[in-house]
């Protein structure tokens, strides 16, 4: 059975023009998008988002960052779509992330790590309907 997740292509590869590029290498990899929106989240929306992290101190930098351009979110499906996700992103830090991944690709920085995906089934279904209508998932 094919599960779900989502993953959110960041300011940073919207801004350097590799959006297509990983959204390329999400389908080549067996990611069904299921639903797609360009959007730029309002400060209330990223801290929503983010609300998890409200505590840390990277957070005020986190919003600030997520809504400095616009940002495309995705619902994909795939066979252990989060696990597979995870590992097709890359380590959080570019630097540390193997060869290959998104990340290690695209990523800048820890917080311009070019790409975030769900880190669990539940999260994947929070961070979807966060984003997106049961009807707008085809």
């Amino acid at each position: 059975m094919a599960n779900r997740t989502f993953t959110i292509i960041k300011p940073d590869s919207v801004r350097k023009g590799n959006f297509g590029k990983i959204i390329s290498r999400l389908e080549s990899e067996g990611f069904r998008i299921l639903g797609l929106k360009k959007v730029s989240l309002s400060t209330k929306q990223a801290q929503g988002f983010y609300a998890v992290h409200s505590e840390r101190p990277f957070y005020p930098d986190l919003v600030k960052y997520m809504t400095s351009g616009p940002v495309y979110v995705a619902a994909l499906e795939k066979e252990g779509a989060v696990p597979a996700l995870r590992k097709l992103m890359g380590a959080t830090d570019p630097s540390k992330a193997d060869a290959g991944t998104i990340r290690k690709e695209f990523g800048e920085s820890i917080e311009q790590n070019a790409i975030h995906g769900s880190d669990s089934d539940e999260n994947a279904a929070i961070e979807i309907g966060f984003f997106f209508a049961e009807s707008e998932l085809l």
